[in-house]
């Protein structure tokens, strides 16, 4: 009840700090509003955002999400340029709370089992079917979609009238700043004409689509077969209530160790266990070591076996069983009382096609045998006392960085946690088929976001960085790895040894820095 008196206390100035200035809240800022106080401290938020108001040379009556979720972004890229504290050596007694505390883990989805595509006509029709059907599902729950037609209908009405359709996009074209986009359904197909003239919010909208996308249009009919867009709807997730455990327990979230590579930090990773072990850091840094119930792994323990060009002459050891024989030694020194979820990435030795299973026995013997394990697929779903995961290596967000304008490579370090929001916002963590990622045409299309998580953990573009967005925590955790020569080419800095600790009783992150 504590807790809650204090949510509802932030939540109460900041809304009287509003209406004291002579605004107004529309119903989304409202909950906003209500979702950020449950997370953190709303008064910065909406004092700069009046800041901002009062500047405007015509003031507004309503204060919109949009200006809260703006100055929240710009707080929330300022405060990460501030240096994550390195941790301290110490030498007094750890008593880890952690070490009392029963685990408390479920796995809801894991596609280890399940995955058997044979690749044929029929699977290829069965997956884009199902994807149609459960993110159309998806768009029709929304109060701005469901009133959407068939492609079809929306055909059938007269001309210049409002209409609005939902269909998956099977090409995208832009030329003299004329977007047109063909989208169809299970019966019929259309051409949305994106004109210049269109407001810059919704030509900005187009832009960001992605290939292979389900999505809802709204326009008005055009000749013979087309549509003149007016928005576009995507399903993304709501605003949700933040979910927390019950009892103060952390989760350390981390990926891309690379073991093999002559690039693995290995000292930082050591240090990083000695860490767990109360061995090294402050006292606050040390209590929080000492709550560290689970460390999730999301992918690329090994850096593997000709992944990349000329990655051999990066490679300390060349042998992929050995790379994982060195892999177990270091995760074995980890607590006996931690709890540790690993799923695998593009550089182990499994399937390359998503969903992948979890890494075979047969190459990770050593893993399996040197401490408990989960052993999962990717992506997977779990729930960390209470708290829902949805775990994803991320290697498509070298499409993702293709697609949209604002990020690139060279700006990951303050755009890598909006690459996985668009995931989020299109409800699909591998929207685009058919470039950097491969997918397997399974009957079910795992990839699909049926339902919001509380956290959003993903890996592979070796960048720190996190963000709160509508509920949910999204958490990229970097890497243990050093600049290679092909990230040079990429223009990838990387953002090693920087763990994301994630207190699960409040979705607060921890970040904490092992490099010496």
């Amino acid at each position: 009840m504590e807790a809650q008196k204090s949510v509802d206390q932030r939540l109460k100035e900041a809304v009287a700090l509003i209406i004291s200035k002579g605004y107004q809240l529309d119903s989304a800022a409202f909950t906003f509003l209500k979702s950020l106080a449950q997370n953190q401290e709303t008064r910065e938020v909406v004092e700069n955002t009046l800041k901002r108001v009062a500047s405007l040379s015509e003031a507004p009556i309503f204060i919109t999400r949009e200006m809260l979720g703006e100055v929240a972004e710009s707080l929330r890229v300022e405060a990460e340029k501030t240096p994550v504290p390195v941790i301290e050596s110490v030498a007094e007694t750890f008593r880890p709370m952690a070490k009392e505390m029963e685990a408390d883990i479920e796995v809801i989805e894991d596609p280890t089992n399940t995955v058997r595509s044979t690749g044929d006509i029929d699977d290829f029709r069965k997956y884009f079917r199902d994807r149609y059907a459960r993110i159309g599902h998806i768009l029709k729950q929304r109060l701005d979609a469901r009133d959407a037609v068939s492609i079809n209908a929306a055909l059938d009405v007269p001309l210049n009238s409002p209409v609005k359709t939902l269909g998956i996009v099977t090409d995208i074209r832009e030329r003299k700043n004329v977007i047109l986009i063909q989208i169809e359904d299970y019966e019929g197909a259309v051409t949305i004409l994106v004109p210049p003239s269109v407001e810059k919010m919704v030509y900005e909208k187009a832009q960001r689509i992605f290939l292979d996308q389900v999505i809802c249009v709204q326009g008005k009919r055009g000749s013979e077969d087309l549509i003149i867009a007016t928005d576009f709807i995507n399903p993304d997730i709501p605003e949700k209530t933040v979910r927390t455990a019950k009892s103060t327990v952390y989760a350390a979230l981390i990926s891309d160790l690379h073991v093999g590579s002559n690039k693995f930090l290995e000292d930082s990773f050591n240090r990083f266990i000695r860490w767990l072990s109360g061995r090294e850091g402050n006292s606050r840094q040390r209590e929080v070591a000492g709550s560290v119930k689970y460390i999730v792994i999301c992918g690329d323990i090994v850096d593997g076996i000709g992944v990349y060009p000329d990655q051999e002459k990066e490679l300390m050891i060349t042998d992929v069983y050995e790379q994982y024989e060195k892999a177990a030694k270091i995760i074995q020194n980890i607590p006996d009382y931690i709890e540790v979820v690993i799923i695998p990435g593009n550089h182990d030795a499994t399937r390359q096609a998503l969903p992948q299973p979890a890494i075979p026995r047969k190459y990770s013997e050593p893993i399996y045998e040197a401490r408990r394990i989960r052993m999962l697929g990717d992506p997977a779903r779990v729930r960390l006392h209470g708290v829902e995961f949805l775990l994803y290596h991320g290697r498509s967000l070298d499409d993702v960085i293709g697609t949209i304008p604002e990020v690139t490579y060279r700006n990951l370090d303050k755009s890598v946690s909006s690459a996985m929001r668009y995931l989020l916002k299109v409800r699909h963590l591998a929207p685009i088929y058919g470039k950097k990622t491969p997918i397997a045409p399974e009957p079910r299309d795992f990839l699909v976001i049926d339902t919001p998580p509380d956290v959003f953990h993903a890996g592979h573009v070796h960048v720190a960085g996190y963000e709160m967005y509508r509920g949910t925590l999204i958490v990229n955790s970097g890497t243990w790895q050093g600049q290679t020569e092909y990230q040079k080419k990429m223009s990838l800095e990387p953002t090693p040894g920087i763990v994301p600790i994630v207190d699960l009783s409040t979705l607060q992150v921890v970040p904490v820095n092992f490099m010496a």
